[in-house]
């Protein structure tokens, strides 16, 4: 049996944590995000190399983010409608 820390959520696009792991990474990422800020803000004082640097380190984790999330999400991460198939309206006109 597969372990899964996200299921997806019933209306749009996106997950949402299920487990404790799940819950974890959702709450660690972030937080790491903000520390890596305040300690590369505090140790470099030029406003461009700190800007830089904190958009690479964050970037870099929110695709580490997204990838966890895409491996331990049960099923796919595709646009939802509540379980509910939408056909195209437009289709359907005759001119």
């Amino acid at each position: 049996m597969a372990n899964y820390w996200f299921r997806p959520k019933r209306y749009g696009y996106g997950v949402t944590p299920t487990t404790w792991q799940g819950w974890a990474v959702t709450i660690a990422i972030p937080l790491a995000m903000v520390a890596v800020c305040i300690l590369v803000t505090v140790t470099l004082g030029y406003f461009w190399w700190t800007m830089a640097i904190v958009f690479l380190i964050d970037a870099l984790a929110v695709v580490a983010l997204l990838l966890v999330a895409q491996r331990k999400t049960e099923g796919d991460l595709r646009w939802r409608w509540g379980g509910r198939w939408v056909r195209n309206k437009d289709a359907d006109r005759s001119f």
